[in-house]
């Protein structure tokens, strides 16, 4: 079987690092939080974002609140983007509702797209480039793998392309720093807390021997995602860590996950099957980001509470395979 002879995943999380971090890579999510927050203000974004709508609204037959929600993700988080269209959340199908959360779980905001690249750039070349493509190719994924799950014709038609959300450039600088420095030091929170859980459950479970090495987090994630990540093309001598990372971006977060990508040595994966690793973990399905999703649209739609916890935890299942599809995808290319 594969947990008595399958390849061990490499042990890479780094509590030593996570003292770096906050003063190195993190401070970009403020920077970026400001531009995006300033960049739509002048209505360079929504411009943008209009656009993708109007493409996702003719190609994939959905309505215009949907679309415009599903695009701005690209852009924004999954909690900013359903703020665009807070006047219709009541009014959106069960299946149009489900269609938005996959979707932000699906993608990953502009605001960590420059961080990300900076963390792999040392393993990817182009690593923003990648990353980039790989939120946009998630987006059409998402909604199809959405509506296969929970089918629905039915379309919510108005639009709120014209909203704003800042009074001014500066108010809008202000607010998307404030923003940003909240993501940041929620980021450092998560980091610290998953880390140390981690490395408290591999001393409960190192005295336990399988397969002649000691029992570990990451190996456990690894037997159990080995499958999916071999399905989406990476090499079977490559699955165990590749499963690791998978398992670690869908328990914990894509940024730890991506922090363990780059920490590897340079022999534990394939070329090819860092690329695949790369757009497989670029979304925000796991298990934090649905909290906060929960806890953010809640209050924007309160009457529908019950509704939105039921499908943010069901959308988990999409989100995941939406990247990993897209991953698949870029498999099949030269």
């Amino acid at each position: 079987g594969f947990v008595a002879s399958g390849p061990t995943p490499y042990t890479v999380t780094n509590p030593t690092a996570v003292v770096t971090i906050p003063f190195t890579v993190l401070p970009i999510v403020i920077v970026m939080s400001a531009l995006s927050a300033l960049l739509w203000h002048w209505r360079i974004l929504p411009v943008i974002v209009k656009g993708f709508a109007v493409a996702l609204e003719r190609s994939m037959k959905i309505g215009g609140a949907l679309g415009l929600g599903c695009a701005s993700n690209i852009f924004l988080g999954q909690i900013e983007a359903p703020m665009l269209i807070k006047p219709y959340l009541e009014k959106m199908t069960r299946s149009e509702l489900f269609t938005l959360f996959t979707c932000g779980l699906a993608n990953v905001a502009g605001t960590v797209l420059v961080l990300f690249a900076t963390v792999l750039s040392p393993v990817l070349p182009g690593a923003l480039g990648h990353i980039i493509v790989a939120s946009l190719l998630s987006l059409p994924a998402s909604i199809l793998l959405s509506k296969v799950m929970i089918p629905g014709n039915e379309t919510t038609p108005a639009t709120v392309g014209q909203a704003r959300l800042y009074r001014s450039t500066m108010d809008a600088i202000a607010t998307g720093a404030e923003d940003g420095m909240k993501m940041y030091l929620n980021i450092i929170a998560m980091l610290v807390v998953m880390i140390a859980l981690v490395a408290l459950a591999n001393i409960i479970v190192g005295n336990l021997v399988v397969g002649g090495s000691p029992l570990s987090f990451e190996r456990v994630l690894g037997w159990i995602f080995a499958p999916v990540v071999w399905l989406i093309g990476v090499p079977w001598a490559d699955a165990a860590t590749a499963g690791s990372l998978m398992g670690t971006k869908t328990v914990l977060n894509e940024f730890i996950a991506y922090l363990n990508l780059a920490a590897l040595p340079a022999d534990a994966l394939s070329e090819r099957s860092k690329l695949l690793m790369v757009y497989a973990m670029c979304g925000f399905a796991n298990l934090g980001s649905v909290g906060m999703m929960i806890a953010g649209v809640s209050a924007l739609a309160p009457s529908r509470r019950d509704e939105i916890v039921e499908l943010s935890l069901l959308s988990i299942i999409p989100g995941t395979l939406s990247t990993c599809m897209t991953a698949a995808v870029v498999g099949l290319l030269p």
